[in-house]
């Protein structure tokens, strides 16, 4: 959880940290080549460069501690390469030993909880000797990548561990919560779809899932545990299909094996399929939440799709 890897991330898009510093207050550059500026708050909240930053200062992160911090980076084109409140929470990244001269690990422990800086750190340097990774091709070499950071805790690794504990189980509350609502929505749209198309015989499971079996099955009931090979053609409720099985030719028309119960399939599947016996075939009606939820999973997967399957379970190995 807590490693230097942390700051590999996704290249995100959004607005800059410190915003309300002055950018025309002076940089300082140490010995070792780190060009920064730091801000601390006045006593009346506000932000004021800190000035140079003296060697023997002590007072910022220490190493084995860990800075809980909000961080944007950018390339030498002052393109936007990360931007940590894209994720809605910060980031904890643990203070180790310098990897080379001027680095961002020097960066951090000139900072004390509440500072705001500005860091300009060789991007060879970075990746080379931090990353261990070839530089990226929208980095150019011998340049500078400028990494903003606003530091709001500095502790120990078991005190930032315990928090992060803390805010992951606030996200899944609230992740929860969302789920709960949104799974009335889309039992809405369901009805409101099994109507329109006349489907009969619909049965709904106990999580919210609509199932009917169109033609049921003589081999044995799947069960948790099982391992099921099942055939299914995948699309969205306006009818536009999204994959299908018999013709994927990653798996060469074969049916999708996995083991039932077990958590390697969404949660409307492993719920529904369930519900059948070997050679069923059956046409299954997904909320969201038992399915892909709020994952934004590109143009041909939106956020909170309501998915429709039409099933054939096609084997039942029993365990």
């Amino acid at each position: 959880m807590l490693s230097k890897t942390k700051f590999l991330l996704p290249v995100l898009a959004g607005a800059l940290l410190l915003q309300s510093c002055n950018d025309k207050d002076e940089f300082y550059t140490t010995a070792d080549g780190l060009t920064y500026k730091i801000y601390e708050k006045d006593e009346s909240g506000e932000y004021e460069n800190k000035g140079k930053v003296s060697p023997d200062d002590t007072t910022g992160a220490k190493i084995g501690q860990v800075v809980t911090m909000q961080m944007s980076y950018k390339n030498a084109e002052d393109s936007l390469l990360f931007d940590s409140r894209e994720q809605n929470q910060p980031i904890m990244i643990p203070v180790m030993e310098p990897t080379f001269k001027g680095s961002l690990e020097n960066a951090l422990m000139m900072m004390s909880p509440g500072d705001s800086g500005v860091f300009k750190v060789n991007a060879d340097s970075l990746f080379a000797k931090t990353f261990g990774q070839p530089l990226p091709p929208f980095i150019k070499p011998g340049s500078q990548l400028t990494f903003f950071i606003k530091a709001e805790k500095i502790q120990s690794k078991e005190a930032a561990i315990a928090d992060q504990q803390k805010m992951f189980e606030q996200q899944m509350k609230e992740a929860q919560a969302r789920a709960e609502k949104q799974i009335k929505i889309d039992d809405d749209k369901i009805q409101q779809y099994i109507k329109a198309e006349g489907l009969s015989n619909m049965q709904k499971t106990e999580s919210g899932v609509y199932y009917t079996v169109k033609e049921p099955g003589k081999g044995p009931q799947a069960n948790a545990g099982d391992q099921v090979s099942v055939h299914y053609k995948l699309s969205f409720l306006d009818g536009k299909q999204v994959e299908s099985s018999y013709d994927n030719p990653m798996s060469g028309g074969q049916p999708f094996t996995f083991t039932l119960g077990q958590g390697q399939v969404i949660k409307g599947w492993d719920e529904a399929i369930q519900k059948l016996k070997e050679g069923s075939k059956a046409t299954l009606l997904v909320p969201s939440p038992l399915a892909y939820g709020e994952q934004d999973r590109g143009p041909d997967m939106p956020a909170n799709s309501i998915l429709r399957f039409d099933v054939e379970l096609v084997k039942v190995n029993k365990q």
